[in-house]
């Protein structure tokens, strides 16, 4: 058999070389344009489930928001596994799908079981929400951000609402997650003392603080011809305003947020993990790749986007916070 085929090739030298050159070319065209990643995609298509249950323990997360998210999608068509994790104040469900399940198929169908389980849902718990999909590989690219000039509340804004949208923008990008800074909040600090000057009760000071930033409807006014629009307008970013938001009325005199408690901004309680750069206190953001992306293609993409934000703020702000980019390759 060898020796026909070798006689059958030599009998017929030219188109032997043609098909080796068609062979060869087909190869090279393939292999520069196939999808490149880091590792082969082993793992059948899943969906994974986030629940929030702020103040509860592990043990009630499993019992009460786990166990009826597992027990729902289970019976799911062409669902082969569930695993879950349950930790304080938060619920994981990973649903395991058959083989060769498109993967946006599987997530529509877990949002399908989903609706029927939130009047089964503890009250204050959050509503379960897919996780973005991303490859096996998840994240391709750790990025640091830090500044000598501006303060870690700032920072860390600039890392939400400029940065990551801007790489959530680019075409293969999953997830950006921000870890470390300080987190932007308005600050209510209660003096005791002077609460119970005023008579004012805790929950008094609640109440005040979460409706002192609220717009309300008023209807419409019809007057020659003209429809307008009324509302109130109680939302506002400013200290002076929260502060002057009513308490109650003590004696006639009104009572204010700012006659109780001391109104600033500040950042959230640091927590446990935050970012660090060589030591230094730093944003560290951490990018996912979607499926089926080319990591080398993404990665310069990736790099393309930093470089502007870095011009965009060196003309913005007259300075430029530095971005330390670790590639996992």
């Amino acid at each position: 058999m060898l020796n026909k085929i070798i006689k059958y090739a030599l009998d017929n030298r030219l188109m032997v070389i043609v098909a080796s050159v068609f062979l060869l070319m087909a190869g090279i065209y393939t292999s520069s344009n196939m999808e490149v990643d880091v590792f082969p995609d082993l793992t059948a298509p899943t969906v994974v489930v986030l629940t929030e249950a702020h103040g509860m323990a592990p043990e009630e997360v499993e019992r009460l928001v786990t166990f009826q998210i597992e027990t729902t999608v289970n019976g799911a068509t062409n669902v082969r596994r569930v695993r879950s994790s349950s930790a304080a104040g938060i619920s994981i469900v990973w649903v395991e799908f058959e083989w060769g399940t498109d993967i946006f198929k599987a997530r529509q169908i877990v949002s399908e079981k989903l609706t029927t389980i939130i009047e089964k849902l503890p009250i204050g718990v959050g509503m379960p929400t897919l996780a973005p999909q991303s490859s096996i590989m998840g994240e391709i690219m750790f990025i640091s951000l830090s500044s000598d000039s501006t303060s870690p509340v700032d920072l860390r804004t600039i890392a939400d609402w400029n940065i990551r949208p801007r790489l959530l923008a680019t075409g293969g990008v999953s997830q950006v997650v921000v870890i470390g800074g300080e987190f932007k909040q308005y600050q209510i600090l209660a003096s005791p003392q002077k609460m119970k000057h005023y008579n004012i009760s805790l929950n008094e000071l609640l109440k005040a603080s979460e409706e002192c930033n609220m717009n309300a409807s008023g209807g419409f006014l019809n007057e020659y011809g003209n429809e307008y629009i009324i509302r109130g307008v109680g939302r506002t970013n400013q200290i002076k305003e929260i502060g002057n938001a009513l308490i109650k009325l003590v004696n006639g005199a009104p009572i204010k947020i700012e006659d109780v408690a001391e109104i600033k901004m500040g950042g959230e309680i640091p927590k446990i993990g935050d970012g660090s750069l060589m030591g230094e206190p730093a944003i560290i953001m951490t990018v996912a790749k979607q499926p089926g992306t080319n990591t080398l293609e993404l990665t310069k993409k990736i790099d393309a986007a930093i470089l502007e934000i870095a011009k965009t703020y060196l003309l913005i702000l007259k300075s430029i916070p530095k971005f330390f980019v670790k590639q996992i390759l």
